[in-house]
This record gives structure tokens, C-alpha cells and sequence, in this order.
């Protein structure tokens, strides 16, 4: 691209009368820093630079000139240089394309990304897409359209709006995991998890969503139906390939410690992991005499200190045991009930709020520690996922065992006391504290008296000795299904032989195993996957042994490819590893990862597990694949205003002491209402208060704002800064399109003030305003208070804060009388990796040659840093009167002429006859009058 011989740039449809007067040179210049933003201001053009020339041309040179590529090691890669690793989580291309939300992550990174080029830092910033999944399933089904043929329009969406953003991508780098060049991978390190012992197929109970025809993780189902579609989901027992993430909970847990990640989503994930110690206990089942049935329940507590407490026994719907526990009189009801629970998600079942539910299965338990037989009853708030599917119920010491019992009048024995003697009766007490009513003659255990942790210990003892139990850890981590009954995901590379149904890993040398070309990839309605009705691919051959097999039908979840996609940015092409160490040794592990919040435990947890699997069999050299995570906040809606009306009609305040959920809802437009002091009314009612209130974005609601519109009408620098001057990177922020309006003028007059006013035509000469006259000290000064503090900023990502310091900086450029060329290239340096297209276009008028992308960010001189000038207090015979602004240096007789030509001080000294001047340089000047003399 040819830039030296660009045509003069033209502000397209720009009103003639807002065209600046022809003026002389100096005059000129003046006017257009004073009337700048007189255009925005008057609310009449937006467009006030010619980015809709500008930012096309930058991103062109930049892909002509592959900019951003990051090298290879051995291809010019210098690696004495330090690395930084920057990451967005990758995004599911969907058909909507992006909302002005996602760039927030986005930007964020890329203005890390320049800064740390700038910095003298090899970068690595890819961008790829997770594009497997049921949304592109389900959408491939409604439109008829096979998943690859909508996932490369959603990618190609996806990335042309990237591009018009203008982030700094290596887009050389770019993967998908739909690709099987990618996949194999994926597919190999799933080989070496089952090498492990670590993939394993098991018959577990599982989210089933029939008109889906898929297994849905927890999280995918709301209120018993699914999150996508709204279809019912009900629990059955299917077999399913599993990961053993258990394995490695203790692992996952202790590594959180040292990373640098927000505590919340650390406490999220040890949360989720729910490492607690505790004993496993067995309970003899016996009828209502006594009489053994031959089935022993083996429970966990984490307090095993109150088993005299223990007044019933519950197991979970699924419990392998409860066929064989329930009476003949109980099974209907027994069955009713279990069949109910299998219609809800484990989320609804262990809801604190919901009301608890149970039904008696007509057998009963001994407890070992009193001999005393107990009912056995099944509900659905205990899971069979978790523990042992059952557990002992103390009433007294447990909430949800306390509503429960009390619901179905069952016993309830207090056995520990609070260790100051003071507890609500009517509520259950959950804390350590004494024991009491804790000893049995026949069975030789006497806790009362002890501390509830001490008791533990003994009751654990106790119980080993005795054979009833045993000291366990148990974790609320769940291992990982990871089956889906659909088409488009990873196939499985193992085959199960005919003749005996063995399950044969494929060899390495088989991968990738490609997904075949399916017409008709909706669910079969049965439970069998899509793929069965693939029969061709299907049928095959074991090629050790030749005998005839068949394929698995399951794929792979959606959260397979993004465990380890980071790994492969750092090495996109190799077709003989997963990544090469050497790279991976350089580039390991990811120094800045941003993403939702959402993603905390899920995605953030899997990726781990993988992780350390590979650094166990020396793929990687890292234990944890991101260093520093940040999450950013969510971009709202624009606030919408609600109105209440009355069912005539009339308006009701929302302050109105009657409940609104009997008044109809009308929405008000932005422009009818007003803001009187901290509450929004209408403009023809003040008396009529609104709700005001910004919502995430979403089709249903109508609320999106698609960037191409913002970067058509505003330009993608503006959006960009918006973006970031909303407030800080991880609070969540409301959208104003009447806000990007502000940062879009300061784009304007920093152009402006490099380059001059436009022609009367409107257009732009080539070149700049500046000069090249020696900056003076208050330039300087100025300039490197505002480097100091953006690099500190961006440093921190706080990146509305860094926009702020150069908006003051503009605002001080447009007073002086000259723009010195050192000062202003600076300036465009330092504002470059947040408006990178204008600063380009600056640059190139700025006279040099190429991109500005890998020049050296500017760096603070502390010698323009120190205060020049400080506040002095001035006291007129010894009573403060007032102060003033002095030199550091400022001498004695200086510091005395400043006060007297004050106008506030000059009236305590004209006339008056001075004894003596007391001066502290810098702290006090002190002026002692002649008072015979005044009084003269």
C-alpha cells in the first residue's frame, strides 16, 4: 500500500455550515484548539475526524504487512527478550456475531498486547474459536444447514468484526477445534488419560433431556429444564465415559494458592472441589423387630461426634440399595417419589430454600453407637453423587435434617452443647462445642464432656476398632462426564470388537478420526446418538487384530477442545506433536488471561485437570497453564424506564406504598423522562417516579448494540476508548450510546491538534501543525507526568484512569502557543494502544515510515517529575492571612514580593512598616509589622 501517496482526507457529508472560517495561520490555529469540539458540542456531526478513511487503510497495512505476527522460535524469534503471553478465553462463534459486551475482554488485552510490543516484550496474542457444541447443533437442525457450513460463516463473522476493531492478533496463529488438524490432539491426549486409568466408562446417573437427545452437565439445566431450548431433563442411569478429575482434587486444590487470580473465583473453585474429613460409617438394615436384612449402608459425616444425635437414615433416590431396602407396603410410594426426583437437576435438589420432600422406605438401621433401631428414609435432597449416596441425620446439629424431621415428626436429640450454654431451641445448632447425651453402657462409647473435635477423633477410633467404619476424606468434586449423545463434537478414538464388546484404543498413528458426513444429524429420540446412523463408519476393523468392531457413538463434550487450546496457540502448525517443548518451555504459562466470570469454575477447572496430566507425562513444563487471570465486567443494556398504570389508566408512582404486581408495566422512552435528584420521572409528571434499570444484553429483551453500528457512526477508536472509560475493566458497566459521544471529541481535538483545522472543503492536507522548537520545561513537564501516570495505569489496568490523565494532557496542549514535534510524537505514542488507528495516521503525518506498533513506549524522566512549585503559607504577625505559589528555590525577598503584590495579602503590608521577615524555605513566610510605626 502506497501511503506516501494517499490522496487528502475528506470529511464525507460534512454540513457546510459548520465549516471553519478562513483565518490567518496563527489565528487559525488558536481558533480550532479553542472551537474544537464546537461541532460535538452543537450536537450536529460526530464524524469529526475522517476515521471512516483512516481505520480501513491502517487495518489494510496491517495485514498486508502481517504486522502483529509473532515469530517462531528459530525463525527470528529473539529470545533474549522477556515474553509475555496474552490470552482471551476463547469465544464461541455464534450466527448473532458479537454485541458491543465482548469487545470490553478484548480491547483490554490488546491494549496490554501494544504496550507490553512497545515495552520491548516478544508478544504472543492469538485468537482462535470454540466451535463444537450444541448451539451449533441445534441451530444446523432448525435451519436444515450442516454445523460446518454455519460454523465457518460464524467464524468468518466473527473474525471480520474482530479485524474492524482493530486488535492486534496474530492472526497466522489462528486455530478452530473443529478442524481435525487440531482435534487429533485433542484426540491423543484422551488416549493418554485412558493409558492412566484416567478415562473410564461407568453407569452413573445422568442428565437426560429427551427432545435434545443429549446428557447435559448439571450446570446446562435450570429448574429441570434445559438452559438451551427450555426442554424437560429427567435423571436416568446410562453408561458414559468419565474422566477421573478425583484424582487430582488435592492437586487442584493446594496449586490455587499461588496464583495470581481473584480471590472469589479461587474460593469458587475450592468451593467446588469441597475437600472435607470426616469417617464413613456402616449401618446394619433391619425390619421392625430387629431382624438383619443382610445389606449393610455405609454413610459419611463430617461429624461423626454426633452419631448418639443420628434419629434416621437418608439415602438418595438413586441409591443402588433402595429396591432392596423397600418394603412391599412402601413401594408405590417409594417409586412415585424416585421417579419424581429423576425430573429434577441436582442444583434444584440441594436448594437451601426449597421445601424438603421425602417418603419412608419401610426398612429401618441400627446405629452401632446405641444399638437403637432408626427408619430409613429416602429424599431427594441427599445425592448419590456425593459421598455414599446416604447419610446419617442428626436433626439437632443440621438445618436441612431439622426442617425434615420436623416435617415428618421424627426424633430429635441434642448432643452438643454451645460452649457458652446459649441456643435457640427451635432452631437446629450446627458449631462444635461440648458433648452431651453421648454414651451407651452396651457399646462402650462415653463421649460427654469432650469438645466436639476431640470427641471426633475418638468416635473415628471407635469406629475402626470396632470395624464399623474408617477415617475418610471426601470431596464434593465430582469426576468428569464427559459424553454427549450428539454429532458435532470429537469423536472417540476407540473401537469395541464385536465378538466380545472389549473397548480397543486406536493407535496414535490413526488420529485424527475423522467425523463422517452425516445428511441427518438429529436426535434419534431412543438415547443412541446421531452417529449410529452413520452404519458405514460405524462398522470397522480392529487393525491389530482384524476382527470386525464398531465405533463409539458419543463425542466429546464442547469443553474438550478448550482445555488445552492455549497450549496449541504456541505451536499451530505441528503435525508431529502437540506442542514443542521448546516452545512451549519459552512461551509457558500464560501470563495475562481475561475472560467471564462465568467461566470460573468450569472451563478454568477442566483446563487445570488436563494441565497437570500432561506436565505428569512431561508435555508441559508448567504445573498451571495461566498465571494472572482477570475477569471483566459485564456491558448492560442501555437503562430502561418503567411506568405503572392504574387499570383506568392513571399513572402510580413507583415509590407508591400499593404493590406494583397489580399495575400494568409500560415502558417509557429515554427522552419523555428526567432525573430530579437521585430518582428518574416523567418530564410532564415529576410526581411520577420511575424503576430504572440496565439488563444484560440479550435478543429476547431487545437490548444489543451491534459494534458495527457504533464503528460505522462513531469509528472503532472510539469505541474502543469508550470501552475502557466506562469505568473500571472488572465492574460491570450500562451502556450509553449518548457516552461514546465524549470520548469521540477527544479523538477529535487530540487530530485537531496535531493536525490543523480542515480546509474550508472540509479535507485535510498531509502533514501536521507541529514545530520543531525546543519543548519548554513546563511541557515537558507536563508530558512526562502524564507518561508516568499511563504507564502506571495500563500497568494496573486501570484503563479508564489512564484515558483520564491524557485527556489533561490535551486539554494543557491546546494552551500553549506551540505543539513541539518531541512532545506531540510522544503523546501519540503513548495514546497508541488504545486508539491505534488514529495514532497510526498521526505517526505516518509525523513523518516516519513505518508502523508505530514496535516503537519504544515513552518512559517518565524523573527530573520532570518533581513539583516545581509549592504552596507557601503567609502570616502577618503570626496569623495566617492567606497563601501563595512559589518556586522550590524561591528566595526570601522573592517569596516577600509575591505576598505583597497579592491582593488578598497586599492589604495587611501596603502602608504598614515591617520590623522583621521570618522564612522557612518552603514551610512559612512570617511578616512581623512595626506597630509604633503603623500606629504613626
Amino acid at each position: 500500500m502506497a501511503l506516501a501517496t494517499r490522496p487528502p482526507l475528506q470529511l464525507h457529508a460534512r454540513p457546510p455550515a459548520l465549516a471553519v472560517r478562513v483565518l490567518p495561520p496563527r489565528r487559525a490555529r488558536r481558533f480550532c484548539r479553542c472551537r474544537a469540539v464546537a461541532d460535538a458540542d452543537a450536537g450536529k456531526a460526530r464524524r469529526a475526524y475522517p476515521y471512516d478513511e483512516i481505520e480501513p487503510r491502517w487495518q489494510a497495512h496491517w495485514e498486508e504487512h502481517r504486522t502483529f505476527r509473532t515469530p517462531d522460535l528459530g525463525d527470528g524469534l529473539d529470545t533474549s527478550k522477556p515474553k509475555c503471553y496474552i490470552l482471551d478465553m476463547f469465544p464461541y462463534p455464534s450466527g448473532a456475531g458479537l454485541h458491543v459486551g465482548h469487545p470490553l475482554g478484548y480491547t483490554a488485552t490488546d491494549i496490554l498486547s501494544r504496550f507490553k510490543r512497545m515495552q520491548g516484550f516478544n508478544v504472543l496474542h492469538p485468537m482462535g474459536w470454540d466451535a463444537f457444541g450444541l448451539p451449533a447443533e441445534q441451530y444446523a437442525i432448525q435451519t436444515g444447514t450442516h454445523p460446518k457450513f454455519t460454523t465457518a460463516q460464524n467464524i468468518d463473522r466473527f473474525r471480520t468484526q474482530l479485524k474492524s476493531l482493530g486488535f492486534s492478533y496474530d492472526w497466522d496463529r489462528e486455530i478452530s477445534t473443529t478442524e481435525p488438524a487440531y482435534y487429533k490432539w485433542t484426540q491423543w491426549i484422551f488416549l493418554q488419560l485412558l493409558k492412566r486409568g484416567l478415562a473410564y466408562q461407568a453407569e452413573v446417573p445422568v442428565n437426560w433431556c429427551p427432545a435434545l437427545g443429549t446428557v447435559l452437565a448439571n450446570e446446562e439445566v435450570i429448574d429441570g429444564v434445559s438452559e438451551r431450548g427450555g426442554y424437560p431433563v429427567i435423571r436416568k442411569p446410562m453408561r458414559q465415559w468419565m474422566l477421573r478429575i478425583t484424582s487430582y482434587a488435592d492437586r487442584l486444590l493446594e496449586d490455587l494458592d499461588d496464583l495470581d487470580w481473584p480471590e472469589s473465583i479461587k474460593e469458587m473453585q475450592r468451593n467446588w472441589i469441597g475437600r472435607s474429613e470426616g469417617a464413613e460409617l456402616e449401618f446394619c438394615a433391619v425390619d421392625q423387630e430387629g431382624h438383619d436384612l443382610g445389606a449393610k449402608l455405609t454413610i459419611y459425616t463430617t461429624r461423626p461426634d454426633t452419631i448418639f444425635g443420628a434419629t434416621y437414615l437418608v439415602v438418595a433416590p438413586e441409591h443402588v440399595l433402595l429396591p432392596s431396602l423397600t418394603s412391599e407396603e412402601q413401594r408405590g410410594h417409594v417409586e412415585e417419589y424416585t421417579e419424581v426426583a429423576t425430573r429434577k437437576s441436582e442444583l434444584e435438589r440441594t436448594e437451601l430454600q426449597k421445601e424438603k420432600t421425602g417418603v419412608f422406605s419401610g426398612s429401618y438401621a441400627k446405629n452401632p453407637a446405641t444399638g437403637k433401631i432408626i427408619p430409613i428414609w429416602v429424599a431427594d435432597y441427599v445425592l448419590g453423587s456425593y459421598g455414599t449416596g446416604a447419610i446419617m441425620a442428626v436433626p439437632a446439629h443440621d438445618s436441612r435434617d431439622h426442617e425434615f424431621a420436623l416435617k415428618y415428626e421424627l426424633p430429635i436429640i441434642k448432643v452438643v452443647n454451645p460452649p457458652n450454654g446459649n441456643c435457640d431451641p427451635k432452631e437446629a445448632y450446627a458449631d462444635d462445642g461440648i458433648m452431651m447425651n453421648s454414651s451407651d453402657s452396651s457399646s462402650g462409647l462415653n463421649i460427654n464432656g469432650m469438645l466436639s473435635q476431640d470427641a471426633a477423633l475418638k468416635v473415628t477410633d471407635w469406629v475402626e476398632s470396632n470395624g464399623f467404619g474408617k477415617k475418610k476424606v471426601n470431596y464434593k468434586l465430582r469426576d468428569w462426564l464427559f459424553a454427549r449423545q450428539r454429532y458435532w463434537g470429537e469423536p472417540f478414538p476407540v473401537v469395541y470388537l464385536d465378538d466380545s464388546n472389549e473397548m480397543v484404543p486406536l493407535s496414535e498413528n490413526e488420529l485424527p478420526l475423522t467425523l463422517p458426513e452425516l445428511d441427518d444429524f438429529t436426535p434419534t429420540g431412543t438415547g443412541e446418538p446421531p452417529l449410529t446412523k452413520a452404519t458405514e463408519w460405524v462398522k470397522t476393523t480392529d487393525v491389530v487384530t482384524g476382527k470386525p468392531a464398531r465405533r463409539e457413538t458419543s463425542t466429546m463434550p464442547q469443553w474438550a477442545g478448550s482445555c488445552w487450546y492455549y497450549l496449541r496457540f504456541m505451536d499451530p502448525k505441528n503435525s508431529s506433536t502437540l506442542v514443542d517443548k521448546a516452545k512451549e518451555s519459552y512461551w509457558g504459562p500464560v501470563d495475562i488471561y481475561v475472560g467471564g466470570a462465568e467461566h470460573s469454575v468450569l472451563h478454568l477447572l477442566y483446563a487445570r485437570f488436563w494441565h497437570k496430566v500432561l506436565y505428569d507425562i512431561g508435555v508441559v513444563s508448567t504445573k498451571e497453564p495461566f498465571k494472572c487471570l482477570i475477569n471483566q465486567g459485564l456491558i448492560l443494556g442501555e437503562v430502561e424506564y418503567t411506568a405503572y398504570k392504574d387499570s383506568e389508566g392513571g399513572w402510580v408512582s413507583a415509590d407508591s406504598d400499593a404493590s406494583l404486581i397489580d399495575y400494568y408495566q409500560e415502558k417509557v422512552p429515554a427522552e419523555k423522562v428526567t432525573k430530579i435528584g437521585d430518582h428518574f420521572v416523567l418530564k410532564d409528571d415529576p410526581n411520577i417516579r420511575l424503576n430504572a434499570r440496565a439488563y444484560k444484553m440479550s435478543k429476547s429483551r431487545g437490548n444489543v448494540i451491534n459494534p458495527d453500528d457504533v464503528v460505522s457512526e462513531y469509528g472503532a477508536d472510539s469505541l474502543r476508548l469508550y470501552e475502557m472509560f466506562m469505568g473500571p475493566l472488572r465492574d460491570s458497566k450500562t451502556w450509553s450510546t449518548g457516552g461514546i459521544e465524549g470520548v469521540h471529541r477527544f479523538l477529535s481535538r487530540t487530530w485537531r491538534l496535531v493536525v490543523g483545522a480542515p480546509s474550508s472543503d472540509g479535507s485535510y492536507k498531509d502533514g501536521t501543525i507541529v514545530t520543531d522548537d525546543e519543548p519548554t520545561f513546563e511541557q515537558l513537564r507536563v508530558l512526562h507526568k502524564c507518561i508516568a501516570r499511563v504507564s502506571e495505569e495500563i500497568q494496573e489496568t486501570r484503563f479508564n484512569t489512564a484515558i483520564s490523565a491524557m485527556m489533561e494532557f490535551v486539554n494543557a496542549a491546546y494552551k500553549w502557543d506551540t505543539q513541539p514535534k518531541s512532545v506531540i510524537e510522544s503523546f501519540v505514542l503513548l495514546l497508541s494502544p488504545f486508539a491505534p488507528h488514529l495514532t497510526e495516521e498521526l505517526w505516518f503525518r509525523l513523518g516516519h515510515s513505518k508502523s508505530l506498533a514496535h516503537e519504544q513506549f515513552p518512559e517518565a524522566k524523573s527530573d520532570y517529575l518533581k513539583e516545581s512549585k509549592l504552596v507557601l503559607p503567609v502570616q502577618i504577625n503570626g496569623k495566617t492571612r492567606g497563601t501563595i505559589l512559589v518556586d522550590k528555590e524561591c528566595s526570601e525577598n522573592d517569596a516577600f514580593q509575591i505576598a505583597a503584590t497579592d491582593d488578598k495579602l497586599s492589604k495587611y503590608l501596603d502602608g504598614k512598616g515591617i520590623r522583621k521577615r521570618i522564612y522557612v524555605p518552603g514551610r512559612i513566610l512570617n511578616v512581623i509589622l512595626d506597630q509604633q510605626k503603623a500606629r504613626t
